[in-house]
C-alpha cells in the first residue's frame, strides 16, 4: 500500500499546489489506448538492415546478461533455481512476438522485479496480473497520472532496491575472497553510478581477468609423503607432510596451454633449483629422480608437449630422470601421437604418486647395495 499510497497523496498534492510550474517534474500528458500492431511496418529490405542487426545482437546480449542477473540474484534470496537456457527462450519468444505489436524490449529489469518482490509476488501469475492492471490502466486511467511526480516513482523502486542490498553477502565474501569482493563492489559501483549495463560490463570483465589469471598462472607445489600412509600431499600445507630423500614431487593443478607453457617451465625449474640447493646444504641424497603429478592435468595442447620435452632435455642436464605420474587419458593419447612416451620411456610413467615413488627408492637402494658391494669387493682386493 506504501507506493500506492505515494503516487496518490503525490498527484493530489502537485494537482492542488500546482508545483509543476515551479521546477516539479511530473509525467505529463499519456496517450490513452494499447500499442497499435507494427508487424506491417517491419522491413527487411533497409539500407539500416545491417546496422540493426549489429544493434539488436549487443542489445540482446546486455539483455540476456541483465535478465539473467537478476533473475539468479533473487533466485539466491528465495533459495530456487533458473534455468538459463530456459530464461534465454522467453526472452527471444517474448521480443519477436512483442516486436509485431510495438512493444518496449522484454528483459528482466531491476526495478520492477524489486518492487515485486517487495510487494510480496511468489508467482508469474503476478504478470498476467500485472499486465492486465497496465492494460485497464493505458484505455482508461491516463489522465490521472498527468500530475503524479518522478521522485516518487524514483522513491518507489530505490525503496525496493534498498531492501535487497545484502550486507552480509558482502562482508562473507570479503572473508572468504577479497577478489571476489573486489568484483562486487566493482559492479556495485557500476550500477549506482552507471547503469545496469556498465555494473555488468565491469562485473564480467573482472570475472573473465581472474579467469585469465588463473590459466596463465596454476598453481604448483611440492609433495611431501604423510607419516605411516601412501599419500602425499602438499608441503606448505600439511607441516607433517616430509619430502623424500633424493626425489621431487611436483604437483601441477590446471591443464597445460600455450597461456601457462612457459610459466610452468620456469616454476619447474625453479623447483629444482632450489631443491638441489637445499640438499646441497644437508646430508640427504643428492636429487637424482623429479616426478611431475598430472593428476590435475585435464587437458595439453601442443606447447605443453613441448614444455614437457624441454624440461626432460633440462632434467637430462642436469643428470636427472623424470618420470610422470596419473596422466589423464585425453593427456596420454596427445602424448603418445607426439612421440613423447617414447622420448620419456614407458616404463617412466605410473598411475600414483606412491608407484613412482616406490620405483624411485627401489632403484636408489638396488644402486647403493651395488656400491657397498663394490666397496666390499675392491677393499677385499687391496687386503688380498
Amino acid at each position: 500500500m506504501a507506493p500506492l499510497t505515494s503516487v496518490i497523496l503525490g498527484s493530489v498534492l502537485v494537482y492542488f499546489t500546482h508545483a509543476e510550474k515551479n521546477g516539479v517534474q511530473v509525467i505529463g500528458h499519456l496517450k490513452r489506448g494499447i500499442n497499435p500492431p507494427s508487424y506491417s511496418e517491419l522491413a527487411f529490405s533497409s539500407q539500416y538492415l545491417s546496422i540493426a542487426i549489429k544493434i539488436g545482437i549487443v542489445t540482446s546480449v546486455i539483455a540476456l546478461a541483465e535478465g539473467i542477473a537478476v533473475g539468479r540474484s533473487f533466485a539466491i534470496i528465495e533459495n530456487y533455481d533458473i534455468d538459463g537456457n530456459k530464461e534465454m527462450i522467453a526472452f527471444g519468444l517474448m521480443n519477436i512476438a512483442g516486436s509485431c505489436t510495438s512493444c518496449y524490449l522484454t528483459t528482466g529489469p531491476f526495478s520492477r522485479t524489486a518492487v515485486n518482490f517487495n510487494a510480496g509476488c511468489k508467482t508469474a501469475v503476478s504478470n498476467i496480473v500485472m499486465a492486465i492492471a497496465v492494460m485497464i490502466t493505458l484505455l482508461f486511467l491516463t489522465p490521472l497520472f498527468h500530475y503524479t511526480p518522478l521522485v516518487v516513482l524514483s522513491s518507489i523502486i530505490i525503496a525496493a532496491m534498498l531492501g535487497i542490498i545484502d550486507y552480509n553477502a558482502a562482508i562473507h565474501l570479503w572473508k572468504v575472497d577479497k577478489y571476489d569482493f573486489l568484483v562486487c563492489i566493482s559492479s556495485y559501483i557500476g550500477v549506482v553510478f552507471g547503469s545496469v549495463e556498465v555494473g555488468l560490463i565491469v562485473a564480467v570483465a573482472m570475472s573473465l581477468l581472474r579467469i585469465l589469471l588463473f590459466v596463465a598462472r596454476p598453481k604448483t607445489f611440492v609433495l611431501g609423503k604423510i607419516p605411516n600412509s601412501m599419500t602425499y600431499r602438499n608441503t606448505e600445507q600439511y607441516s607433517v607432510a616430509s619430502s623424500v630423500p633424493g626425489v621431487l614431487i611436483i604437483h601441477i593443478d590446471a591443464p597445460i596451454y600455450f597461456a601457462n607453457a612457459s610459466y610452468l617451465r620456469e616454476r619447474i625449474s625453479r623447483w629444482i633449483d632450489e631443491e638441489e640447493e637445499k640438499q646441497r646444504t644437508s646430508t640427504e641424497i643428492e636429487l637424482q629422480y623429479v616426478i611431475l603429478d598430472m593428476s590435475a592435468v585435464g587437458n595439453i595442447d601442443t606447447s605443453g608437449i613441448s614444455m614437457l620435452e624441454e624440461v626432460k632435455r633440462n632434467a637430462d642436464r642436469r643428470c636427472l630422470k623424470v618420470l610422470l605420474a596419473n596422466p589423464g587419458g585425453e593427456v596420454m593419447k596427445k602424448l603418445d601421437k607426439s612421440n613423447f612416451i617414447e622420448t620419456i620411456g614407458k616404463e617412466w610413467i605410473y598411475l600414483t604418486v606412491g608407484e613412482a615413488v616406490n620405483a624411485c627408492n627401489y632403484i636408489l637402494h638396488t644402486c647403493k647395495v651395488q656400491s657397498k658391494r663394490i666397496d666390499s669387493s675392491a677393499t677385499s682386493d687391496d687386503n688380498v
